[in-house]
């Protein structure tokens, strides 16, 4: 169950306080794109987005989309965002994730990986030993390959509730 088990679940990637990960000693959000940044049917983002990133750079704290998704897809849906990524990431492998630390020059202690997903993001940050914050997905609908991997997760969200693990907050602490 351990590579299942996110280190935090927080509602959204946006309550995640950069003085929060400067306490972790966190470096660089390494993060999912489709219903964990942006509405998988939605690549303009929102406001609350924008102010979120605008606070990391600020910080000083690096935003790096790791997705599954192809170069072009990601390219056009971070257009306007401005944002590094690593495309075709091959998660639930940690392949992408370690490919984004080493473009970063980072360690697995200076990222957290966030995704809305726990058989892809969960797995591959796990596998990577970065820590690794779930969220809830901003939309309830996704794309078709997506279904698939929902259908499999909501046995896993029961088990989490059955064992008390599934409460989330509002930032990451410093308790796993």
């Amino acid at each position: 169950m351990s590579l299942l088990t996110p280190t935090w679940l927080v509602g959204a990637i946006y309550t995640i306080k950069p003085a929060t990960l400067k306490n972790q000693g966190v470096k660089a959000v390494l993060t999912d794109l489709d219903n964990t940044l942006i509405a998988w049917d939605n690549p303009d983002g929102t406001p609350q987005l924008r102010d979120w990133l605008a606070a990391m750079q600020a910080a000083g704290i690096i935003v790096m989309v790791v997705s599954n998704n192809n170069e072009e897809r990601v390219s056009r849906a971070l257009q306007r965002l401005d944002l590094p990524h690593q495309s075709r990431a091959l998660k639930p492998l940690p392949t992408g994730i370690k490919q984004a630390m080493r473009r970063l020059h980072l360690q697995p202690d200076e990222c957290i990986m966030v995704g809305d997903q726990i058989l892809t993001d969960m797995i591959a940050g796990n596998l990577a030993h970065v820590r690794t914050v779930l969220v809830r997905p901003l939309v309830q609908t996704d794309q078709w390959n997506t279904r698939i991997n929902r259908f499999f997760e909501q046995f896993i969200m029961l088990g989490m509730r059955l064992r008390g693990r599934l409460e989330y907050k509002e930032d990451i602490n410093a308790r796993k």
